[in-house]
């Protein structure tokens, strides 16, 4: 079986938002079309308590894309987003949910940052996204959302050290750096991975 992740399609990630992608919201109307082209479609949501050691403003003398290190990784510090239960943290009201089987929720602990949907940065705890996958007899995840660089790269990379034929379909993925986003395609083709198209699906 082959399934959908939608990656953090989130209000704090739009155009406006606390942590803008640029063009965010652009990918919103092509993910609609592709979740009818899907068995299944599971969703990711961050979703951070304001106490989160990512927030700059919880580090006193530190702003926001300083780097510290959280559990021995290197971390970069951000602006305060998708605090749990906030508007920030709600999808966008143009993404059609209804197909949306299960939500993994992630950044939940305070004390490390979680860009992938399976692990945390340090692979300290897992989200259980990969057992589920694998109870539903799932083999190929295509992967789109934001940020291109950041969740969705660290999303399909975990993907792919669990055994599932990965596919990152660059179209429908925004990132938050142009050369970062050439960076992790490189990244995901090194890996096994396949970079596509929503048009070739």
């Amino acid at each position: 079986m082959k399934a959908l992740v939608l990656i953090d399609i989130q209000n704090d990630f739009m155009p406006g938002g606390a942590l803008a992608v640029p063009n965010g919201d652009e990918i919103i109307p092509i993910v609609n079309q592709l979740q009818e082209k899907f068995e299944l479609v599971i969703a990711t949501q961050d979703w951070h308590p304001a106490s989160h050691a990512s927030f700059a403003v919880n580090h006193f003398g530190k702003e926001v894309y300083e780097t510290i290190h959280l559990e021995g990784i290197t971390q970069i510090l951000w602006p305060v987003h998708c605090v749990q239960n906030t508007v920030g943290a709600a999808f966008h009201p143009d993404l059609n949910t209804e197909r949306i089987e299960v939500i993994f929720r992630k950044g939940t602990t305070p004390e490390i940052d979680s860009y992938s949907g399976f692990y945390d940065n340090a692979h300290l705890k897992s989200t259980g996204l990969a057992g589920y996958l694998k109870e539903k007899k799932v083999t190929e995840l295509y992967f789109c959302g934001l940020a291109a660089e950041f969740c969705v790269l660290f999303s399909a990379k975990d993907a792919i050290a669990e055994g599932f034929e990965c596919f990152y379909i660059e179209d429908v993925t925004r990132a938050l750096d142009a050369e970062a986003f050439e960076n992790a395609k490189q990244e995901i083709t090194k890996l096994g991975g396949k970079v596509v198209t929503s048009s070739t699906i």
